[in-house]
């Protein structure tokens, strides 16, 4: 029996020995956390000091942009987010990170948004953190985007905004029905991507509805990617572990679910092989040359590295980026025309004075589409320019940290040094409300400051202007901003044209949704012919 009790003993020792020197690790871990590189001097919620949950945590809620506005109201320009992450909310931050030949490299976020094919990791000029690699990549294909190719794809764009005019008409112009103004405009910006990659519109606004579920597919890819993307090695785990990726590769694990929009843009490829489009055919007629035959003009020259995989991946990040981010914007001007009578009603006044001088009117109209504005006569529009830039700067499409890597021997952001290898990044969100910059009424929708401050003080224009992040900056800026800012531009004239928009508060209430895109949810009008 006494033996028994000093083996009891020895054994509660042992575990108390254990369980002690755990917590004595976790304890050592938690402070080497707190005080790592020295970012303890930076101000920021307590246990972000600790572990990178809270963050991942935080994107949970998917209203993180609000979160770092608030961040930034109470502990300054920097806050430190995680334990080796800052977040910087002053405009001049952004030319010291994002600025070219820094040194500084896209951080581990990026990885999970890497797209897998068959067991094949393929990354894109987004998903991509190896900076020779993006420039390789960047290189073969920027001709496709380029502002001198910007206008050859007018005719594309032409094609599905008349297309979409119509069927707005018949569902809900004429028949009265609430119009879900978010969801339909992402249709709209679908059939675009579809029509410049393809030259096939993909059927979401002649049907009503998500062809394939591949924006039920591509939000739940952004929902992992926000939150999975905190902690990176998560990805690695569970997605791209390399015994699931070989396994998958021998077809002997199901596909990753990302693997879905690989096999979108894959089937669309197909149908336009097998209907026989010829590039040069197609350059001689009306409805311009896509993004598909540009590439494959391009890997002629480019034999080597761009390959078939690569080239499906640009065009899967067109459908998973080119759509959100042209959606929210459309969305986001009509949101604040809707609310804001004075604007809307001034806007109408300088589209109907330049419509009544045949300002707006096509010189050449080769695809049919008469009801739809010269993307020339829309940019000449001051006012629809300043509603447009002021709607960018209320609602940026990107809600998270545009994150980077110091390079290893430091840097100095915004007259600080950083260690080497930390994480830092800008919030378009914070960054676009900074009163220095925009103004004491920095947080109310008035177009007119992108006027007053050409007329008044140019430079303060000009810092505005450097102050927009909506698109990111530097030599990872979005490669498509050209298209999205012609859609945008087109858009909202061709529509207020044509119609009335009036918003109509929904039995559910409208909220804004950030899974790295800022979505507005629950957004809903009436939509009425013109007189």
């Amino acid at each position: 029996m006494l033996e028994g009790i000093v083996l009891s003993a020895a054994a509660n020792n042992r575990n108390t020995v254990i369980a002690t020197l755990l917590i004595v690790l976790v304890v050592v871990y938690l402070i080497g956390q707190k005080y790592k590189k020295g970012l303890n001097q930076y101000p920021g919620p307590y246990f972000a000091s600790l572990t990178n949950n809270w963050r991942m945590l935080d994107v949970w809620r998917r209203d993180t942009h609000i979160t770092y506005r608030r961040l930034h109201e109470k502990y300054g320009d920097v806050v430190r987010v995680a334990p080796n992450v800052l977040s910087f909310g002053h405009p001049d931050a952004i030319a010291d990170i994002y600025g070219l030949n820094k040194g500084y490299t896209k951080s581990g976020y990026y990885d999970v948004f890497a797209t897998v094919n068959k067991g094949n990791v393929v990354y894109n000029l987004f998903s991509t953190r190896s900076e020779e690699y993006h420039a390789k990549l960047r290189r073969s294909v920027n001709h496709a985007f380029s502002l001198s190719t910007l206008l050859q794809y007018e005719p594309l764009v032409d094609n599905c905004t008349s297309f979409f005019l119509r069927r707005t008409l018949e569902l809900f112009a004429d028949t009265g029905r609430l119009c879900p103004f978010s969801t339909w405009i992402q249709y709209f910006a679908f059939d675009v991507i579809g029509e410049i990659t393809w030259s096939k519109r993909l059927g979401f606004v002649q049907q009503n509805a998500d062809v394939s579920n591949i924006i039920a597919r591509v939000d739940s890819f952004q929902n992992y990617g926000t939150v999975v993307g905190q902690n990176p090695w998560l990805d690695r785990l569970m997605v791209k572990n390399p015994l699931k990726l070989f396994l998958e590769a021998k077809g002997l694990w199901p596909s990753s679910p990302n693997s879905a929009i690989i096999k979108f843009a894959l089937d669309r490829q197909r149908e336009v092989s097998n209907s026989n489009h010829d590039a040069e055919v197609r350059e001689k007629s009306n409805r311009g040359v896509n993004f598909l035959q540009r590439f494959l003009q391009s890997q002629k020259k480019y034999t080597d590295f761009l390959t078939n995989d690569r080239m499906t991946a640009m065009c899967a990040s067109l459908i998973i980026a080119g759509s959100d981010s042209t959606a929210i914007s459309l969305s986001s001007v009509f949101f604040y025309l809707s609310t804001n009578p004075r604007v809307y009603q001034k806007l109408m006044q300088e589209i109907d004075t330049a419509n009544a001088t045949g300002a707006l009117k096509s010189s050449e109209d080769t695809t049919g589409a008469g009801d739809v504005v010269p993307y020339a006569a829309a940019s000449k529009l001051e006012y629809l320019d300043a509603v447009i830039n002021e709607a960018f700067r209320m609602h940026p499409a990107v809600g998270l940290l545009l994150e980077r890597v110091t390079p290893p021997e430091g840097a100095t952001i915004c007259g600080k040094f950083v260690p080497g290898n930390t994480v830092v990044g800008c919030n378009a969100w914070v960054l676009h409300q900074n009163k220095a910059v925009f103004g004491n009424d920095a947080e109310i929708y008035r177009p007119e400051r992108w006027l007053e401050s050409d007329g008044a003080n140019p430079k303060d224009l000009a810092r505005m202007k450097r102050s927009m992040f909506q698109f990111g900056a530097g030599s990872r800026t979005c490669i498509g901003k050209n298209i999205s800012l012609m859609e945008t531009y087109k858009m909202v004239p061709s529509v207020l044209r044509k119609f009335e928009i009036e918003m109509i508060e929904a039995k559910e209430p409208m909220w804004l949704k950030n899974a790295f895109f800022v979505h507005r949810m629950n957004f809903y009008v009436r939509i009425k012919p013109r007189a």
